[in-house]
């Protein structure tokens, strides 16, 4: 038999060069092959080829058959390249010896007889039998071992393929995949991009297992509340799919399905509908809404209050879905799932509540947000630096310092004290501001998903929970206060004959409580919202800030306590519109107080009758509930805030037993009280406390059915046992009789508590809810104080109170010093005769020469306090000035 070896040779040096290069071309191809079969495209000359709706045995196949011929031209193109590397050492002469030319074959006369035959391997069979004996022998053992090789490694691929596929099977058959494409009016995008996700979810791709395994799925615990299944927030998210490279693109579909696909996370609302009268479904049901401390509907805002009663599931689907597809697939899915068993769901997804991660640039009202926090704190730097550079100078600019951090770092965690002052307040503020605190943080704990809600329930139906379950008991104390230190201040400058001007009164208020509130109006507004994610954000955080770019200006009106809970910025804050509205009519109750004292005594005490009337008969007539008891409705709850928690007049009881409280500080002072009164004193005032606290505690029970009579009895008469408690401890304590609780609530460390009690005030809330937005994966319920105390919250209002105040607080109190001055030629004619328990502090009376430096912000505010009214910051904290 011929050698081929010179004859390939003398081919490729003569007329059929051209051949052989085209087929060390084609062999190069082979060796490095552009696609797959798995990429549905054609190989070759279209030798395999499998369409796109093929079976996944088929495609399983056909993988194993195109791996099995890619090999074999891998041979035969190594086996040419070695016949032409021979060729070309060897001679060029084509006799050959032992057989005739007719037995004579070439290597395209293989190639033709191996394709004709199908087996590309004959080829590689033909030319190893034409070389040299220690060549063979060389080559053969090479091959051998590739072959071998080869084989264990098309074994391990074709096991491997059958275990995905069988694994993908038995998965997707235990949880089925979401398809928010069944809407009949989805969107062709959204088709495409489900049928890409589901073709690739069958291919066991990596991505599509991702987008089906980070969404919620039935746990463990479903009769102890374990409910809610917020999935994978971050792993929905962080799906990023690019492009698809699929031969032609000239088809509207095929280009949308290869359109870039992202995760998108939906949170899904559904609430359970029993028609029948099931006792057995009754309690099952019971648990599974873990005995409804909170009974909510669709309709009810859930911004500020959890939907508790609703289930959350959090579906992860591609971007191209609308909320609409996924609230019609999830609707129909229930609706299978529960044909023929009596039991129906309701489905809601909010547009809002479909997130995708998709970086967007700042608008323009955000960008001009951050640039003026920026401003601010450049501002505060540039200040402290003057500050610091001119100390040792005898006088410092007043403007140029009202910024600086050092001042009114110094100021704030000052503890002195100015002569008269009402010091038992400063620990009576702090008490209800935390329990205020507690009360806010136990409301914003229902938010949260827990794997045991229904155990969690049960333990938090019990009566001692009223600590947490009377909130406005806890408001009550800083709106008394309030008028007690207006009437204070004002009957104080009465009795000197000191000029009131009530436009310095009402500007000088504007200027203690507006920076503060407006610059967290700005915050919550354009940057919070940059500030985080999760399944929640939206509802929380983004949501609220909605409502706050189209209603902020109610706020700084102090109008937004009549416009309703549900579409009111910052909630929190009504007590600041209470507080300011009651603080307008104030020196006109004080007036007629002072001018005819009995005449009107009677009228105040008149107005305190009808006040609580009107809260007896408003809870009757409008089945309200001032308290939250255990079940309580939302409906009820927002119809509760609107008609009488945030309505001035049925909060004036108080207010106005403040400013009589006042009037008998400065007309009772240091009135003397025999032991017996004492006795009788703190007895009634420990009933008072013990009624208001302890009175409703039965209402937080699990099993407390609503009486519209009992509500009624605790709004109109605990507000006013609440606050005679701590009128008596005000009253006695300022008079000179001390005993432990007097000398608590008196220590000075309380008076730093003060100042940052209008920040605190105005960050709770924020803080709270910033942390219900993040919350990505359920959590264990273990004890109420584990989660009330927790340390990160308290940390973090305390930095961001401590921020607010010497940013914008005590900044504008030095500036409004600087800008409203006090005459003090009416003032100090009258110095010399003011008693030491009085608060009014004249410049005749104030330290001089041995007065420290770190002392002179204080009595620079301690000199233009005074003069003016007095007040709380409204809610739960008063401002740091008032005193």
């Amino acid at each position: 038999m011929l050698c081929p070896l010179p004859l390939l040779a003398l081919l490729c040096c003569g007329g059929l060069c051209g051949r052989c290069w085209a087929l060390d071309g084609a062999a190069a191809a082979v060796t490095n092959p552009t696609c797959s079969l798995k990429d549905n495209c054609n190989l070759g000359d279209n030798l395999l080829s499998v369409s796109a709706d093929s079976d996944p045995v088929e495609s399983h196949i056909a993988s194993i058959f195109e791996d099995k011929v890619n090999y074999s031209l891998k041979l035969f193109a190594d086996d040419a390249n070695a016949a032409i590397a021979a060729a070309t050492t060897t001679t060029t002469t084509t006799t050959t010896t032992g057989s005739s030319s007719s037995s004579t074959t070439t290597v395209l006369d293989v190639l033709h007889d191996a394709l004709a035959a199908a087996n590309l391997s004959e080829l590689h069979h033909h030319a190893t039998t034409t070389t040299t004996t220690t060549s063979r022998s060389t080559a053969n053992y090479t091959l051998r071992q590739l072959s071998d090789k080869r084989e264990d490694d098309d074994q391990i691929e074709d096991d491997e393929r059958v275990y995905l596929y069988n694994i993908g099977k038995r998965f997707l058959a235990i949880s089925q995949p979401f398809d928010a494409a069944r809407n009949p009016d989805a969107s062709p995008l959204c088709r495409a991009q489900m049928r890409r996700y589901l073709k690739a979810l069958n291919n066991f791709d990596l991505w599509a297992l991702k987008m089906h395994d980070a969404s919620g799925k039935l746990n463990s615990g479903i009769l102890n509340g374990n409910i809610n299944q917020p999935g994978d927030f971050d792993q929905c998210m962080g799906i990023q799919q690019a492009h698809d490279d699929v031969t032609g693109g000239n088809n509207n579909d095929d280009k949308q399905a290869n359109s870039p696909l992202r995760g998108q996370y939906c949170l899904a609302y559904a609430q359970p509908v029993l028609p029948h009268k099931s006792k057995r479904l009754q309690t099952f049901f019971k648990l599974l809404q873990s005995h409804g401390p909170f009974k909510s509907e669709f309709n009810d805002p859930g911004h500020r209050v959890p939907r508790y009663s609703l289930i959350n599931w959090g579906i992860c689907v591609p971007s191209g879905c609308t909320h609409r597809d996924v609230e019609y697939s999830v609707a129909e899915y229930l609706r299978n799932q529960t044909a023929a068993t009596g039991i129906s769901f309701n489905v809601r997804v909010e547009p809002q509540m479909c997130q995708v991660r998709d970086a967007q640039p700042w608008d323009r009202n955000t960008t001009w947000a951050v640039r003026f926090f920026v401003l601010v704190v450049c501002l505060a730097v540039l200040s402290t630096v003057y500050d610091r550079s001119t100390k040792t100078q005898p006088k410092q600019n007043d403007w140029c310092t009202a910024f600086s951090l050092d001042k009114n770092l110094r100021w704030l965690f000052s503890t002195r004290s100015s002569p008269g002052d009402i010091e038992a307040v400063h620990g009576i503020r702090f008490l209800n501001a935390m329990m205020l605190i507690f009360s806010h943080k136990s409301m914003a704990m229902f938010f949260n998903p827990y794997n045991n809600r229904t155990a969690m329930s049960e333990s938090l139906g019990q009566p001692w929970t009223v600590i947490g379950r009377a909130a406005s008991l806890y408001t009550d104390p800083f709106l008394l206060f309030s008028g007690m230190l207006t009437s204070y201040s004002l009957f104080g400058r009465l009795m000197k004959q000191q000029p009131i001007r009530l436009k310095n009164e009402y500007i000088s208020r504007l200027m203690r409580i507006v920076p503060p509130l407006a610059a967290l109006i700005l915050f919550c507004t354009y940057v919070l919202p940059l500030w985080g994610s999760g399944p929640q954000w939206n509802l929380v955080v983004g949501h609220h800030a909605d409502i706050c770019k189209q209603h902020w200006w109610r706020n700084l009106l102090f109008i937004h306590n009549y416009f309703g809970f549900s579409e009111m910025c910052l909630t929190h804050t009504h007590h600041l519109g209470i507080d300011t509205e009651l603080f307008a009519v104030a020196p006109l109750f004080i007036l007629i107080l002072w001018r005819w004292p009995r005449r009107g005594l009677l009228a105040l005490l008149l107005l305190c009758t009808v006040g609580t009337a009107a809260r007896y008969y408003t809870t009757i007539v409008n089945q309200l509930s001032n308290y939250i008891y255990f079940g309580t409705n939302i409906q009820r709850l927002f119809r509760t805030a609107d008609y009488m928690y945030s309505f001035p007049p049925h909060r004036s009881t108080v207010y106005i037993m403040g400013i009589l409280l006042g009037y008998a500080l400065r007309k009772y002072q240091g009135a003397q009280l025999s032991p017996v009164q004492l006795r009788l004193g703190w007895l009634a005032a420990t009933v008072c406390v013990l009624a208001s606290l302890l009175g409703p505690a039965p209402m937080g029970d699990i099993n407390y059915v609503y009486n519209s009579t009992h509500a009624a009895i605790y709004a109109a008469f605990a507000p006013i046992a609440w606050c005679l408690f701590f009128s008596w401890i005000v009253f006695v304590s300022h008079n000179g009789y001390k005993n432990k609780l007097t000398r608590l609530f008196s220590w000075r460390g309380f008076q730093v508590s003060t100042k940052l009690s209008y920040a605190i005030y105005l960050t709770q809330f924020p803080v709270f809810f910033y942390n219900v937005g993040r919350r990505r994966h359920i959590h264990h319920y273990y004890n109420f104080i584990s989660v009330i105390l927790d340390t990160n919250e308290f940390i973090s209002i305390f930095l961001a109170s401590v921020a607010l105040t010497v940013l914008f607080d005590a900044p504008f109190q030095n500036l409004k010093k600087l800008l409203i001055k006090r005459p003090a030629a009416a003032i100090q004619p009258k110095a010399p005769a003011t008693t030491t328990t009085t608060t009014t502090t004249t410049p005749s009376t104030m330290p001089t020469g041995a007065a420290l430096r770190e002392r002179e912000p204080e009595r620079e505010r301690k000199l233009e306090s005074e003069p003016e009214l007095v007040h709380l910051q409204a809610h739960p904290q008063p401002h740091p000035h008032a005193d």
